[in-house]
């Protein structure tokens, strides 16, 4: 077993080394003097127990009622005042309409309109009305039949009952084909509108008027609590009154709750909306019914809750809030009132616990911290010999110290900064022979290719004259034409990247030369699919370049957008002097974009993912790029599009 130990320590790293030598050192001490100093504490305070009596139940319904009186009273006035305001705008508005529909029922008693286009034309013009924020105008006859209704058009509500089982519709068209002429009628019910998921009733004030040339009983409607000003206010106080009352503690688990007389409970701190008239205790007692029954006194009864092993005995105290209906009560378990010794005990225990583990944590990451701190440099070099390893030389070691680990980690940024030196000058040799070499294959070879092409050309297209489009092998002389061009196209462009000539420098107008560019581009087959968007710094004027060069540069960059882009699309090129007084020029297309590990490669001589192309147009743009004293980058993400970015000097300071 030694030995395994031994073995298993010997494996692992310094940083975990550390961690097995110092953490038993701290944490042992800790564990054994905290122990020692709960059992002390919790021997002291081991006393008399303060039983809970039920006076303090008493005092806390009390309590609760008034805080529902001082809500009741503030909002009380306010809202009697609004609704009288209400029944007011709902009168007129139910004038309003019946004028509305009376002046239509005179264009169909002058011959204007038919009766189905006049009242068409009334229920589409009520269908505008709205009153606050869930209030319409309806329109029903005498039959129950709605005429007009936002949602229930046509249906028969002559027996329709509110939330207290009143036929209020019956009520509606009975007081309406008793009215006077134009008398205003009001009636007020409980609603609850199942569609807007209300679980509650609300009060709803309907102000009416009976129109007996078409039998029609014309109403506007409007919530009571919708017209409040200060509803919001209202709604933030009560929210706030019921989490004071949840918030409520009665001993560990006791707590106040409110219910109407329908055991619907109002506010619980679990069971909040749900109704319980029909709970039992253990014994099968219906103990909520009892309390709506009398409404106010005490009650005692067993009850257990998911997960208790036995049932425990529950004193509750509830009283009756008149001006809501409701019933308020506060409970507690009786074996709650005893237990005050166990719950300090428990509570030193686990405060004990809980500086424990707190202070063993600290510990942890303390000493986990000091063997970072050591072992970070040293895992950060080996991080980088791996990237070196396999060609990535960009990273460095970063924040290392003063220390002997930090003069490692500076002399190996040295040792990778030479390499990446040699690396760099390696290929720009390399470069250098390749263009050298391309030079003189392009100017030896491409003669002795472009005459036997040229005579492929001449015979083919020759041939091509001769025969009919009927002939079955004429689209093969095609074929063999465009291919012979395809080839001088390739040999052409080989010996322009061979042979770019010193750019020819003299000022020219940047965004007139992009114009005239969009406008050559914009007739190109494959670019026919795509719009343009210029975005010009008005602060350029003139720059110092090769007109035909750089045009040639933005044809092969919108060209290559054109193929990248499948579908619609737009190209965006944007102009932009720096604070250097250099000239940048951003090509964008929202095409297929380019993958990162391609990014690279774009620009090497050859290298296309193109089936046709040549892999020289951007070789040829970077060159010419280059021989302006300017650069060209890439930046793109596949899926989402390409940016080409050209930076050039102006030339004119």
């Amino acid at each position: 077993m030694l030995n395994f130990f031994k073995e298993l320590f010997k494996n692992l790293k310094i940083r975990w080394k550390i961690l097995f030598i110092v953490l038993p050192l701290t944490i042992l001490p800790i564990i054994i003097v905290s122990n020692i100093i709960g059992y002390v504490a919790y021997k002291q305070a081991y006393k008399s127990i303060n039983e809970i009596s039920k006076n303090n139940l008493d005092n806390i319904a009390t309590f609760t009622i008034d805080l529902l009186y001082a809500h009741y009273k503030q909002f009380y006035v306010y809202k009697e005042e609004k609704r009288e305001l209400l029944k007011k705008n709902l009168a007129s508005l139910a004038e309003l309409s019946y004028n509305l529909v009376d002046s239509f029922y005179k264009e169909q008693s002058s011959g204007k309109l038919n009766l189905k286009e006049a009242q068409l034309k009334a229920k589409e013009a009520l269908k505008k009305v709205h009153v606050g924020e869930t209030g319409y105008i309806y329109v029903l006859n005498s039959k129950g039949f709605l005429i007009s209704h936002i949602a229930r058009e046509g249906e028969n509500i002559i027996n329709e009952k509110d939330e207290q089982g009143n036929y209020f519709i019956k009520d509606i068209i009975k007081n309406a084909t008793l009215s006077k002429r134009k008398e205003i009628l009001f009636i007020e019910y409980p609603w609850r509108n199942p569609q807007l998921g209300e679980k509650f009733p609300r009060r709803k004030l309907v102000a009416y008027m009976y129109f007996p040339e078409w039998d029609w009983i014309i109403g506007a409607g409007g919530y009571l609590d919708e017209i409040y000003e200060t509803k919001d206010f209202e709604l933030r106080a009560f929210n706030e009154l019921k989490e004071i009352i949840k918030s409520k503690k009665v001993g560990e688990t006791g707590y106040v709750f409110c219910m109407d007389l329908k055991g619907n409970l109002l506010i619980h701190p679990a069971q909040e909306g749900q109704n319980i008239i029909n709970s039992k205790d253990e014994n099968g007692h219906l103990f909520i019914q009892e309390m709506i029954k009398n409404r106010e006194g005490w009650i005692i009864y067993p009850w257990k809750n998911p997960g208790d092993i036995h049932a425990r005995t529950k004193i509750v105290r509830y009283k009756f809030f008149e001006p809501w209906g409701w019933i308020v009560g506060v409970g507690s378990y009786e074996n709650e009132f005893y237990m005050e010794a166990n719950k300090i005990k428990t509570f030193i225990f686990a405060s004990v616990f809980f500086i424990t583990v707190v202070t063993s944590v600290i510990l942890i990451i303390i000493v986990f911290w000091v063997s970072k701190v050591f072992t970070n440099p040293i895992n950060q070099i080996i991080d980088l010999v791996r990237k070196v390893k396999s060609g990535k030389m960009k990273d460095r070691i970063k924040n290392f110290s003063n220390d002997e680990l930090g003069e490692l980690a500076e002399n190996f940024n040295l040792m990778i900064d030479t390499m990446e030196k040699n690396k760099e000058i390696e290929k720009a040799l390399n470069q250098q022979t390749k263009m050298a070499a391309l030079g003189v294959l392009a100017s030896q070879v491409a003669h002795e290719i472009n005459n036997p092409l040229g005579v492929i050309l001449g015979y083919a297209t020759h041939l091509e004259s001769k025969l009919s489009p009927d002939s079955p092998i004429y689209d093969s002389i095609v074929q063999i034409k465009n291919e012979t061009r395809r080839s001088k196209k390739i040999v052409e462009e080989l010996l322009s990247y061979a042979r770019i000539p010193a750019p020819k420098l003299k000022e020219e107008n940047l965004h007139k030369l992009i114009e005239e560019t969009i406008a050559f581009c914009s007739n190109l087959p494959e670019i026919q699919h795509v719009s343009f968007k210029t975005d010009f710094d008005r602060g350029i004027t003139n720059v110092m370049i090769d007109g035909e060069q750089i045009r040639q540069v933005f044809i092969n960059l919108i060209t290559n957008a054109g193929h990248a882009i499948k579908d619609q699309g737009i190209i965006e090129i944007k102009t932009e002097k720096t604070t250097q007084g250099n000239i940048k020029i951003y090509i964008t297309d929202n095409g297929e974009g380019i993958p990162e590990e391609l990014q690279e490669k774009i620009f090497e001589p050859f290298f296309t993912t193109r089936s046709k192309g040549t892999g020289l147009g951007l070789a040829i743009a970077k060159q010419i790029i280059k021989n302006h004293l300017g650069t060209i980058k890439v930046q793109s993400k596949v899926g989402e599009g390409t940016t080409f970015i050209i930076t050039l000097p102006s030339g004119l300071d």
